[in-house]
């Protein structure tokens, strides 16, 4: 008896099964003329209009039309002439002819197609709309406008549950604040938002973005790219692997990898994170930043752990805090803080300067470099308060020449340190050699001012001014403390000797921070993968072979 029920049961429960899975008739709600051609359309019925059109209804769906073709024991028709498909209150599409299959439930619509749904218009030749799935799909171009944005593309697909749009290949949105091209896009329709993800460019009133993986947000204009990623803004380029656009708040920022160039003064930014503000024309940089300039086909490295552009054209101001360093050839320094005025040209080491010229050493309360603005040439040099130069002795690499001061004033000509005055309470030693390079004597000088003539980076000549006071010793008459200075530091180990010296251990060990990606509320690698495998779906199939489509693709160029 137990066995029976069960049988009984399993019976019940399986007819039960098929019968929700099996498909439901298309039903005839007003078929109007019929008629039978068994020779053109064997096995089927014939309707055409009178004074309403044929109409048709199926699982939620009407269909009206001029002429039906039915094909009962097929559970499909052919509707021409004025189709018109509504499913609910929200959704219809009009075309001149739907091919409907009642058992999968796609509609394959030709000719001027139009599908609205809510505050949406998409215009195609030919639409395939899957009821099951709730999805429509075309692949010979479609126009998509709704109440922000007009989007064409050659391929599409649109998520009615989602009311979402896939965009493959020559898409293209056009809005009076911006155009935007990509190879492919998703776009939600309520939130207008836009996740980019093939070469992408998009063109605003004065910005330019490219990437190749990116969000945008087209109702406010913002968002941000994670793969070759620049922005064109307000006469400077940002790339980085990372970059974030803010048109309302005309904020622009970068991380890892970041280059920032002044497209009007030729200098660029390098570092690991930076803002760009348009208002008030600045750049902030930090991690491993450096800036970059060229004067006279010679690069200026100038690099703090934090670095503030600001001012206009012309007017730019450089700023390098904490543990600033700069390097030129033939020209380095460090001190706490560095401040550049492209409207003066004068540089400025504040606290704790240190100068290297060639293998000259000076120091001082503060040093200024002043640049001829005409020609971005260095011109004249300042080291004020206790102003100190130091050198190596180049032949015995022993001793060390010196001369101090209150202030230094020094002039270059053709970016070489020419000339040194050393003013005011100045003292000298220096090692004195013969044309054989053997020593002569040190000669150790006290007087009111030196002149120090430079040439090659090393001292040429002394001139002493005003009551000096002094001679030259053998070098056994003058003690080693006696050959030291007051106040003297070598700071040699320190010394700048390449580009790469600006940065410390701490610069060149820094984490890079982890790109997350998109916050997409769909998973696209999940659905990619999903839609590869689905063999079956007719809708998909379409979009794998478009791989294989002889139509040329036209691609949006990079932004140079």
């Amino acid at each position: 008896m137990r066995n029976t029920v069960q049988a009984l049961f399993f019976l019940f429960f399986s007819i039960s099964i098929f019968a929700q899975e099996e498909p439901k008739q298309i039903n005839i709600v007003h078929g109007a003329n019929f008629m039978k051609d068994e020779i053109k359309f064997p096995g089927t019925s014939i309707f055409s209009k009178d004074e309403k059109q044929v109409q048709f209804e199926h699982q939620g769906a009407d269909l009206w039309c001029d002429v039906a073709i039915y094909f009962l024991q097929e559970n499909r028709l052919e509707a021409r002439g004025n189709v018109l498909l509504k499913q609910g209150d929200s959704v219809q599409m009009t075309s001149k002819r739907i091919d409907y299959d009642g058992d999968t439930k796609l509609a394959k619509a030709r000719g001027d197609v139009v599908l609205t749904n809510s505050n949406m218009t998409l215009k195609t030749d030919t639409l395939r709309l899957d009821r099951e799935k709730q999805e429509a799909y075309y692949q010979d171009y479609g126009t998509v406008v709704d109440s922000a944005n007009t989007l064409t593309s050659r391929i599409g697909r649109y998520f009615m549950e989602l009311k979402k749009y896939r965009f493959l290949d020559s898409v293209h949105i056009d809005n009076p604040q911006y155009t935007l091209d990509s190879e492919q896009m998703d776009y939600y329709q309520t939130s207008k938002n836009v996740y980019l993800y093939g070469p992408s460019t998009i063109v605003g009133e004065n910005y330019k973005i490219y990437c190749e993986r990116g969000f945008y947000d087209t109702k406010v204009e913002n968002g941000y790219g994670i793969k070759n990623t620049r922005i064109d803004y307000n006469d400077r380029v940002i790339e980085g692997d990372s970059v974030y656009f803010n048109k309302a708040r005309e904020f622009a920022s970068a991380t890892n990898n970041i280059t920032v160039t002044d497209t009007i003064n030729k200098g660029v930014i390098k570092a690991h994170y930076t803002e760009v503000h348009k208002a008030k024309d600045s750049v902030f940089a930090t991690k491993r930043a450096v800036s970059i300039s060229v004067q006279e086909k010679d690069s200026l490295y100038v690099h703090g752990d934090t670095l503030m552009i600001t001012g206009k054209r012309d007017e730019r101001i450089i700023r390098a805090f904490r543990n600033a360093k700069f390097y030129k050839t033939d020209l380095s320094g460090k001190c706490d803080s560095i401040h550049y005025e492209e409207r003066t040209g004068i540089t400025q080491l504040i606290t704790r300067p240190i100068l290297w010229n060639g293998e000259n050493q000076m120091t001082g309360d503060s040093i200024h470099l002043k640049s001829n603005l005409e020609t971005d040439q260095l011109d004249s040099l300042k080291v004020l308060g206790n102003a100190f130069i130091i050198s190596l002795d180049s032949i015995s690499k022993v001793g060390y020449n010196q001369a101090k001061g209150k202030d230094l004033f020094g002039k270059f000509i053709a970016n070489e340190l020419k000339i040194i005055d050393l003013v005011k309470n100045t003292e000298v030693i220096y090692y004195m050699y013969n044309d054989d390079d053997e020593l002569i004597g040190i000669d150790k000088t006290i007087c009111s001012a030196i002149r120090i003539t430079m040439a090659d980076n090393d001292v040429e000549d002394l001139t002493f001014f005003t009551n000096p006071d002094g001679d030259i010793f053998p070098e056994k008459d003058l003690p080693e403390n006696s050959r030291i200075l007051k106040g003297f530091v070598w700071w040699g180990d320190e010394r700048i000797m390449t580009k790469d010296d600006i940065f410390d251990e701490d610069d060149n060990t820094i984490e890079l921070v982890v790109i997350k990606g998109i916050d997409n509320p769909i998973d696209r690698d999940a659905e990619e993968e999903e839609r590869s495998n689905n063999e079956n779906d007719p809708i998909n199939k379409a979009s794998n072979n478009k791989a294989t489509d002889p139509k040329k693709k036209v691609k949006p160029k990079k932004v140079q």
